[in-house]
């Protein structure tokens, strides 16, 4: 089983243009839709679309009109109860695949619900092989949330805990780095290099920089980074090796959630025993399924572009 921790739950609107994003003047949408989202529930989505056993952990009002779209969803979600309803983010794309992105802050979390998010977190993630901390944190849980989060689980469940993936940013990344030592992290390129404090030269070998910025953060403070580059893949960095993936060839809709996907499709082919390789080119084929569907839709496996997906080994 997989459990999603989202600590600041989205409700996600994607408005489609017809013609590309003009400020200040009034448009017509093509086309609109609403999903249930944040990070752990996109996560969430893409594995219960195929078939794993998962559980989604969120502060959710019991008022919130947020829940009627988490039901829709088909998640087994288990819900936190606080004041204050969930946000909600706006994204707009054009037909050139040109995604512009609102997001508004999260509601606010005292001390009693922080408590309580962790304690829910604690009993959801017992008999677990992931525990996923997703997304960015609300106002009031503070910058350290997610390693308290860590620390309460590994407490708990001893040798029996889940492994940790980390799918956050900022501030939240860098304490949960050095303070909790995840086994998997899965930033871009630049919230790698921000991380690492590192300045990226913009050259042509983007996949063997990644390997050179992981490398002063892999394994020393965390066991692995798949690192989602877009157009340009992922890669792979494990104490044991290095591996670039190249991204297939899609039409884009929008690259909301592509990398929520393809962190989805990575611990898929790890619950089913996968090679690191073969790990990294699912993490791939699942972002790449989700940047040519529309709004923040959870690609399911009839969705996976067709084709191999070619890994490449780094020196």
């Amino acid at each position: 089983m997989i459990v999603t921790l989202t600590a600041n739950p989205s409700l996600d609107r994607t408005i489609t243009l017809e013609r590309a994003l003009r400020p200040g003047e009034v448009q017509s949408a093509a086309s609109a839709r609403e999903d249930a989202g944040g990070k752990g529930i996109n996560v969430a989505r893409v594995i219960a679309a195929a078939g794993v056993e998962t559980i989604a952990v969120l502060p959710l009002a019991p008022d919130d009109p947020f829940d009627a779209a988490l039901r829709s969803s088909g998640v087994t979600a288990r819900r936190v109860p606080i004041h204050g309803h969930v946000r909600a983010n706006l994204t707009i794309t054009d037909p050139a695949g040109v995604t512009t992105k609102l997001n508004l802050p999260g509601a606010t979390l005292d001390a009693t619900d922080r408590a309580a998010v962790i304690d829910a977190v604690v009993a959801a993630s017992a008999g677990a092989r992931w525990l996923v901390l997703a997304g960015s944190l609300p106002p009031g849980a503070g910058a350290g949330f997610y390693v308290d989060v860590v620390a309460a689980v590994r407490a708990a469940h001893g040798a029996q805990a889940p492994l940790i993936a980390a799918d956050t940013s900022g501030r939240a990344l860098t304490e949960v780095v050095a303070h909790a030592a995840p086994d998997l992290i899965k930033p871009n390129d630049e919230e790698l290099a921000a991380l690492a404090g590192a300045e990226l030269d913009g050259g042509d070998d983007l996949a063997g920089e990644m390997l050179r910025v992981a490398r002063s953060l892999v394994p020393s403070r965390t066991r692995a980074a798949l690192v989602t580059l877009g157009e340009h893949g992922a890669v792979l960095i494990t104490a044991d090796g290095a591996w670039h993936a190249a991204a297939p060839r899609i039409q884009v809709a929008s690259t909301v959630g592509a990398g929520d996907s393809s962190l989805a499709g990575y611990l898929l082919a790890e619950v089913g025993g996968a090679s690191p390789e073969d790990r990294l080119r699912r993490a791939v084929r699942y972002g790449a399924a989700a940047a040519s569907l529309p709004g923040t839709q959870a690609p399911t496996p009839e969705d996976l572009p067709a084709g191999d997906v070619q890994v490449f080994r780094l020196a």
